[in-house]
Order: structure tokens, then C-alpha cells, then sequence
């Protein structure tokens, strides 16, 4: 009897590979990490063959892993385009769509150029900017999308999120906290400054950058 693989669970193999980590494909496939790992047992068990590996932090794909990747993009390729071709979905014309960085590097890898397999007749235009700069030109009709970040209890909002600190669990101990910002206008950096002065913290920024890119290298490093 032949066995079908589910669409999700390759759809979420897929975002875990592209992404580099469980963490970072919850936010394409919209579960939880633990969901995603349940998915991840679940199609391995349907397999019968592990599809992972870790080195270190890093999840590394198996030859198994591998071999189902190349017949997950063709999968879901088809699936999609069916999708959009027998529902009339497909897109034309220019598409402006703005996204802060945090978005980028994560869509610009994969999601993206799906959209543009499935949408062949949309002309794709992309900005990456801060959210502030972007929402300004949604409201003045220069971009029909935005991925961006905001307050929680924005109208507009369609997902929340905490936020928490990163950094080694030593600095707690430091009589005044180092810490990395982006550059203003940034609400994180805003929040987490008004946090620390509400607390009566002492902290000096060590580090200030335009790119998240570069923040995170820092933090990796151990600046």
C-alpha cells in the first residue's frame, strides 16, 4: 500500500533546511518549535530513516536528508503551482512588498523566489528598510506590503511576539552591561534601553550598526 507524505511536514522540512536552525523556521511555517519537532519525528518515522543530524548547534542533513530535499522542492513546486494555476491565485503586475531586515534574510533565500515560480506574470519590486521608514511609505501608497515590526497592540499587527535578551548568562554578573543596538529609529533598542533605565541598570553600548547581520556576529563573537 503506498504511503503519501504529507505537504506540511515537507513544507516544514524545507523551512528548517533554508533557515539553519528549528528556531528560525518557526517563523515561515508558523508553529511552534516543538510542533516542528514533533513534524520532523513524524516524517522520519513515516521514512523510516533519520533526516538530521547535529554538529554541534548546527542541524546537518543526512544522506537520507538530502536525497528528500530535491523531491520536496519539486513536491511542493507542483503543489503550488497547481494551487495557483486552478484557483486563479496567481498574481499580476507589479507586487512592492518592504521588509526590515530581519525578514530578509530569512524570505529573500527561499520564499521569494517561490513567489516570483508561482506568480511568472508579477513583477516583484522588494525594499529593505527600517519598519518606520517602510510603514511611511505603505501610508503614502508606495509599497502594498510591509513586513515590519510595531507595537503589540497595533491595529495592523498580525503576529506578536516577546522579546528577550541574548547574550552569555556571565553579563548578568557585570557591574555595567555591554550591549550591541541597531542604529535609531529601532523599537528594540528603544525598549530595551527604557527597560534598563526603568530597572536602574548601568550599561555602556559597546556596539552601534545598521545591520542586524553585523549585531549578530557580535554577539557571536562575544563583543
Amino acid at each position: 500500500m503506498a504511503v503519501n507524505l504529507p505537504t506540511e511536514l515537507l513544507r516544514s522540512f524545507a523551512a528548517i533546511v533554508d533557515s539553519g536552525s528549528m528556531l528560525r523556521a518557526t517563523e515561515r511555517v508558523f508553529v511552534t518549535q516543538s510542533a516542528l519537532s514533533l513534524q520532523m519525528k513524524r516524517l522520519e518515522d513515516i521514512l523510516q530513516t533519520p533526516l538530521f543530524h547535529r554538529d554541534g548547534r548546527r542541524l546537518v542533513l543526512t544522506p537520507a536528508g538530502q536525497t528528500l530535499l530535491g523531491f520536496t522542492r519539486e513536491i511542493l513546486s507542483i503543489n503550488d503551482r497547481a494551487l495557483a494555476s486552478l484557483t486563479g491565485d496567481a498574481l499580476t503586475g507589479p507586487v512592492r512588498v518592504g521588509m526590515v531586515q530581519d525578514f530578509a534574510e530569512v524570505l529573500l533565500g527561499g520564499v521569494l523566489a517561490q513567489f516570483s515560480e508561482l506568480n511568472p506574470e508579477a513583477q516583484l519590486q522588494v525594499r529593505v528598510g527600517g519598519s518606520h521608514e517602510l510603514l511611511e511609505l505603505l501610508g503614502s501608497d508606495r509599497l502594498d506590503v510591509v513586513l515590519g515590526m510595531g507595537q503589540a497592540d497595533d491595529a495592523a499587527a498580525i503576529r506578536t511576539a516577546p522579546m528577550q535578551w541574548l547574550g552569555e548568562a556571565s553579563l548578568a554578573e557585570e557591574a555595567v552591561l555591554p550591549i550591541a543596538v541597531l542604529e535609531l529609529p529601532c523599537r528594540f533598542r528603544d525598549a530595551a534601553l527604557k527597560a534598563l533605565d526603568a530597572s536602574a541598570r548601568p550599561y555602556r553600548i559597546v556596539l552601534e550598526t545598521p545591520s542586524l547581520s553585523v549585531l549578530r556576529a557580535a554577539l557571536e563573537a562575544g563583543l
